[in-house]
Parts: C-alpha cells; structure tokens; sequence
C-alpha cells in the first residue's frame, strides 16, 4: 500500500509540476501576444504620424504652387498692362502730334484758303486720305474701352501696322508741304 501510494503522490506531483510548467508557458505566450500587439500598435500610431506630416508637406507644396502661379498671373497681368498703357500713350502723342500737324502748314483759315489754291490733285487726294486715316484713328482712340478686351498679341499687331501708316503720312505731308511751297 505505501507503494501505492508513493506513485499516486509522484503522479499527482509530476501533473502538478506539467500544470505549472503549462501555466508558465502560456503566460510567456501571453506576455509575447501583449507585446507583439504594443509593437504592432505603435508601428500603427508611426506610420499614421508618417502619413500625416506627409500630408502636411504636400499640402505646403501645393500652397506653395499654387502661391506661386498666382504670383506669375499678376505679374503677367502687370506687364500686360504696362504695355497696354505704353501702347495707349504712344497712341495718343501720335494722335496729338498729327492733330498739330496739316497739310499745308499752318491750320488757320487764311493759310488754309491761300495753299488749297496752290495744292496739285494729287495733294488734294492726299489730304481726303488723311482725313479717312485720322478719323479711323481718332474712332480706334475712342475704342479703347474695346482695346482692353483685345490679346496683347492682337494689341502688338495692330500698333505695329498704325506706325508704318503714320510714319507714311508724316513723309506725304512733308512732300505735300515741299510742293506747295
């Protein structure tokens, strides 16, 4: 009988000793999952830390852009206008110096009456000329309002082709005025 048990004890000692070393075991395990789920939530807390200052930057990036651009629009609009106001003054002197000038010298009546007498045909064709060109310009000076809604391009183009005709008018009167003398 005290063999008996002397192994009914040893039994229960060893599946004693196999519950602890199973309860140890599964407390490791345990420990290992807690801390596996710390490590995998602070991976999760870094990486949405990441994305955001990433979001933050692009955004900066995209306020920086876009700062930009509308930085670029009203310097083109600046420049735009400088030449718009550049192209209207020099319009205007030429409008003024051409309104100082005539045909045959002076714009008085007397010396007006005095040098149509002495103008050739061909003079007189010169003066109804003039007179068809001024009043296209004087109209394109009052258009101004129209002006503003024209391309700067279209703008360059159309004071482009006003000198050349100027610039010919200016030598006419000056070849009118030589053969009236």
């Amino acid at each position: 009988m005290l063999r008996t048990e002397e192994r009914q004890r040893l039994a229960r000692e060893r599946r004693e000793e196999r519950e602890k070393q199973h309860a140890a075991k599964e407390t490791q395990i345990l420990e290992k999952e807690r801390k596996a789920k710390l490590q995998y939530e602070k991976q999760l807390e870094e990486r949405q830390r990441k994305l955001k200052e990433m979001k933050q930057k692009e955004e900066q990036r995209r306020a920086a852009v876009e700062e930009k651009r509308k930085q670029k629009i009203e310097e083109e609009k600046e420049r735009y206008e400088a030449v718009l106001h550049r192209t209207l003054e020099r319009n205007q002197r030429l409008e003024t110096r051409q309104k100082r000038w005539s045909w045959g010298g002076s714009v008085t009546p007397d010396s007006e009456g005095k040098t149509a007498s002495k103008r050739s045909p061909s003079t007189a064709n010169l003066k109804q000329a003039e007179a068809a060109v001024s009043k296209c310009l004087s109209s394109n000076a009052s258009d101004r309002t129209r002006r503003s809604h024209i391309s700067p391009l279209d703008s360059s183009v159309i004071s482009r082709l006003l000198a050349p005709t100027q610039a010919s008018l200016a030598r006419s009167k000056s070849a009118a005025t030589l053969s009236a003398d």
